[in-house]
């Protein structure tokens, strides 16, 4: 009879697991939150991540992200000076103080928008990027490109996250984008640490960084704080320490301040609740698969790579592990040949599934073996109670 069966891992594996616990989740004090392990991507927080919501200035990510795009490309130049029009020069809140007719520099502008968040820099490379000029055509751009990226809650009204009705994104979004930044434009990463940039001396008090966590010597390394009545005080930051890079977005909290500690706390909690375990080796058998008229009545499991996973790394309950299979699996099996996945259950985090594969080929036994095997089968079938027949 064919059906699943589980086999037990090896001690081994069993002991690493056993010391691996449970992690107490993190109760933030945002409306909504999106935490990434980037590396193993794994999900460590999910807090009405898909809602689509006011981002404020985070928004700006996306813009960008368009403009690093153009560059790279070749449509746009980092020395290009770019012309401020009348509309760029009617913005409020965050600005570079730009004035109507005057020229800027791409850098200027990428780094006017990074640093000092400012609206009126995002309208002028909207425009020189825009398929009509305006700043409402780059904002169906940005639409339109945020889906090609994976970014289904996301839909933009302007270049600058300015209060629109309709202009909304997730927090799920908003982290995808953050990590597409970060692996797509590694040139141009590195902006998002600067603490300061001086872009207009007679406006000197405008030139440092809102990011609150870059200051801490915590490894964070951007992204973008944003801040609207509306959307109230949000962040997209990012912390690398080690090999490993923890990505997250927060939305919502009450002030400045709040954001910051939240941040914080987020930033500690997720490298020092989490650890990555190397579970198994390539190679090594970890579990052994029932055969069916083999030459051996056993095939091992072993996984093809190096496995490391994610897991919690405080005191508590252990971590659930199963082989699971179909069989008993029918020989002539190849080396190499999957048969089964390696199940690992950390609670509070998302099931891990692991392909297993025949250590060893297996081939089929002699004529005389398998006809034993099936009269066995037969003997026990006629053996068997009549209500087990059926």
């Amino acid at each position: 009879m064919i059906r699943k069966y589980r086999a037990f891992v090896s001690a081994s594996l069993a002991a690493l697991l056993l010391t691996t616990t449970s992690a107490a989740a993190f109760d933030t004090r945002a409306t909504a939150a999106f935490v990434l392990d980037e590396k193993t991507g794994t999900v460590l927080l999910a807090k009405d991540a898909d809602t689509p919501l006011p981002p404020a200035s985070m928004s700006k990510l996306m813009t960008l992200y368009i403009a690093f795009e153009a560059v790279r490309d070749g449509r746009l130049r980092l020395d290009e000076e770019l012309p401020v029009s009348a509309h760029a020069n009617s913005f409020g809140g965050s600005t570079l103080f730009l004035r109507q007719g005057e020229r800027v520099s791409v850098e200027d502008l990428i780094r006017g928008i990074i640093v000092l968040s400012g609206n009126d820099a995002c309208v002028v490379l909207a425009e020189a990027l825009s398929p009509d000029g305006t700043e409402a055509g780059f904002a169906r751009m940005m639409t339109q490109r945020a889906q090609q990226l994976g970014m289904t809650n996301s839909i933009f009204k302007n270049s600058s996250g300015w209060p629109a009705d309709g202009h909304v994104m997730s927090m799920r979004d908003l982290t995808l984008l953050a990590q597409r930044l970060i692996e797509d434009f590694p040139d141009f990463y590195p902006m998002f640490a600067e603490k300061e940039f001086l872009f207009d001396e007679a406006e000197s008090s405008n030139r440092f960084n809102r990011n609150p966590l870059l200051a801490l010597g915590i490894g964070a390394d951007g992204l973008k704080t944003g801040h609207t009545q509306e959307a109230g005080y949000g962040l997209v930051g990012s912390a690398k320490q080690g090999d490993r890079r923890v990505i997250f977005t927060i939305t919502g909290l009450d002030t400045a301040q709040a954001r910051a500690q939240e941040s914080e706390s987020i930033v500690n909690w997720a490298f020092r609740q989490f650890a990555e375990k190397t579970v198994t080796r390539a190679g090594a058998v970890i579990a052994e698969a029932d055969v069916w008229m083999g030459a051996s009545e056993k095939v091992g499991l072993m996984a093809k790579e190096d496995v490391t996973l994610l897991l919690p790394n405080t005191p508590g309950q252990e971590v659930t592990a199963e082989v699971v299979y179909t069989g008993p699996i029918e020989a002539p099996i190849a080396e190499g040949r999957q048969l089964a996945e390696l199940i690992i259950s950390p609670e509070g985090l998302p099931e891990h599934r692991i392909p297993l594969f025949a250590a060893s080929a297996v081939p089929a036994s002699g004529f005389v073996a398998r006809m034993m095997s099936v009269s066995q089968v037969l003997l026990g079938r006629v053996q068997a109670p009549a209500e087990d027949t059926m």
